[in-house]
């Protein structure tokens, strides 16, 4: 469907599928503006681990590791924000030189064929994993450090799903765009 804006340009409106996507795309939305936040905090907390042992000669373990689960979680919470904004590092070999449909093929493709199988099996192995972590409430992983490896172990197949979920949102913006005008 077609319509015109206010300066009388011709707008096509964003068919089911992307209206769809733009639903998903709202989790990624706010968990990397959320996770954003984690840098802020990661150099604040890598800054005082600094000043503490070469000012005043002392360190924690638990600080050292708070940097570690920080630098974690915002890698791993921010991999579908990177996706949508299309920020994630891409073999630019052929896609810069094709069309729009040339780009959502590609997109489609690579998408169905790589990115959503590799999520699923990235869910099925480590679910478990983060799991039992949990049943046991699995403590630090140095002595003196943060007695929560399951919240870290977590992160695994959160990363998976968020990122499977921005996979479905790109290959539904994708669909929309091959069944467009051409």
């Amino acid at each position: 469907m077609t319509t015109l804006d206010a300066s009388g340009a011709t707008v096509v409106a964003p068919g089911p599928l992307a209206r769809l996507a733009g639903w998903l795309d709202l989790v990624n939305h706010g968990v990397g503006l959320t996770a954003r936040w984690l840098t802020l905090f990661m150099v604040l907390v890598q800054f005082a681990v600094v000043v503490l042992r070469y000012v005043f000669g002392t360190s924690f373990i638990w600080a050292q590791e708070l940097v570690l689960y920080f630098h974690a979680a915002l890698f791993m919470l921010a991999a579908g924000y990177t996706l949508l904004v299309d920020q994630h590092v891409r073999v630019d070999v052929f896609y810069s030189r094709l069309d729009a449909r040339g780009r959502a093929w590609i997109d489609l493709l690579g998408t169905l064929f790589l990115l959503l199988p590799a999520c699923v099996v990235i869910i099925a192995y480590s679910w478990r994993f983060a799991w039992r972590s949990w049943l046991i409430m699995e403590g630090a992983i140095s002595v003196g450090g943060i007695p929560a490896s399951f919240l870290l172990k977590s992160l695994v197949p959160l990363f998976a799903a968020l990122l499977f979920l921005q996979g479905l949102s790109l290959a539904l913006k994708s669909l929309d765009r091959l069944r467009g005008p051409r």
